[in-house]
């Protein structure tokens, strides 16, 4: 995995070891019945064992920690730490030593080294240690190089490098889905998949909203006086399993009313995620910013502000709309018509003026109508005309409510 620059015997050694936490070490039990021919010999030999747990020696997970016996993977979001040591294996003293340790992705060239001035000299049978510590924050190829140059004793400056390729991984699988609701709502449901070839333990998952956004986590379950999260109390991911977070965006009230703004808004925010591996391990990885499709409206927007949830049949009730101008440049003169259905009938003028509608601005309406038919209806059946442009804009489907009968049925 290492190259050297030039082919000559130099006087210093370059080592470099990769920095990570060791695993449990793990053993494989092997045991048999007492009437078999080996007897009580494995249930010995693995008490005598020193790496086994002393009364659960059968368990694969011992006592003692194995150290990484290779490079192992990277994944993107983890720390990347590194041991560098430059030994003097000569019987001379070295001067003016300078050890430079480089990151080289497909993008940038990253200085990694915590000191960038010489070391005076150097004793024989003595070294320069360093540790290097970088987050990684991109996926493929990385090269460390690591350089020494220095002057012997004769004055002769010598120069030598060797470089370290490794890949880094991608940990997670993150897929997003929005869903715009009829008010100015966006919910946002994340999938998470582990696609490592080890459990996590997922710390933290949020959603960090842009500046025109309030967020609201639904990952949790209303018990008592406390919430208790929908994955349970161990919030671990296995391999290749896949978990989802569902988060509700609302505008900030600032923000709320400008109709014409919100309409336009499409970067949502950016998800922000941190989990722990093997003993405690930590990586962070955070999304680029998540976009969505910016609703189409049309120039009138019609949504629903109230309306009860269950009506009497052939019973009045009230609702009430809101008329937002999703236009940002001019000004529209509106006429309601209310057209009646096979079940929904409207109660007063149609055909009346609303007057005019500023751009980005909005009013709200109440309404009174009833229901002919029982079971869930559909409110449909208004229309919008803007008088300045001979345009009309027709609303169905507009919501639904459950109409009942208020009149007990007799007894047979």
């Amino acid at each position: 995995m290492d190259v050297n620059q030039a082919k000559q015997e130099h006087l210093l050694a370059l080592k470099v070891m990769r920095l990570t936490k060791p695993t449990l070490f793990t053993n494989m039990p092997v045991t048999c019945e007492d009437r078999d021919l080996p007897g009580e010999l494995f249930s010995q030999l693995m008490k005598e064992d020193p790496s086994t747990i002393k009364g659960a020696e059968t368990l694969m997970l011992g006592e003692m920690l194995t150290l990484p016996q290779n490079f192992g993977n990277i994944f993107l979001g983890e720390t990347f730490s590194s041991y560098i040591s430059v030994h003097n294996d000569s019987s001379q003293v070295v001067k003016d030593i300078l050890v430079k340790a480089d990151l080289q992705t497909s993008s940038q060239r990253l200085n990694l080294s915590a000191s960038n001035s010489t070391v005076a000299e150097l004793k024989p049978e003595c070294c320069i240690d360093d540790v290097i510590h970088h987050e990684v924050k991109e996926i493929g190829t990385h090269i460390l190089v690591c350089a020494v140059s220095y002057t012997t004793q004769a004055g002769e400056k010598l120069y030598f490098r060797k470089f370290f390729k490794f890949q880094v991984l991608k940990p997670l699988d993150v897929k997003t889905k929005f869903y715009n609701a009829e008010t100015d709502e966006v919910f946002l449901e994340a999938q998470i998949q582990n696609i490592t070839s080890s459990p996590m333990f997922m710390e933290k998952v949020s959603l960090e909203p842009s500046l025109m956004y309030n967020v609201s986590e639904l990952n949790t379950v209303t018990s008592g006086e406390q919430g208790e999260s929908t994955f349970g109390k161990m919030s671990y991911l296995q391999p290749m399993d896949t978990r989802q977070y569902l988060y509700c965006l609302k505008p900030k009230p600032e923000f709320a009313e400008k109709a014409g703004v919100i309409k336009g808004v499409t970067v949502i925010g950016k998800l922000d995620i941190v989990w722990k591996t093997n003993l405690g391990e930590r990586g962070r990885l955070q999304t680029s910013q998540l976009q969505r499709m910016a609703p189409g409206y049309g120039d009138v927007r019609l949504s629903l502000e109230s309306i009860p949830d269950t009506v009497n049949l052939e019973e009045p009730f009230d609702i009430t709309c809101k008329i937002t101008n999703c236009s940002s440049e001019r000004t529209m003169d509106l006429v309601l018509e209310m057209c009646n259905t096979s079940s929904i009938h409207w109660c007063g003028v149609s055909g009346r003026q609303l007057g005019k509608l500023s751009p980005s601005s909005s009013l709200y309406l109440p309404l009174k109508l009833l229901c002919s038919v029982q079971g869930l209806q559909s409110i449909s059946g208004l229309r919008l005309t803007d008088t300045f442009l001979k345009r009309t804009y027709e609303y169905d489907d507009i919501a639904q409510v459950c109409v009942v009968c208020p009149y007990n049925s007799p007894e047979d």
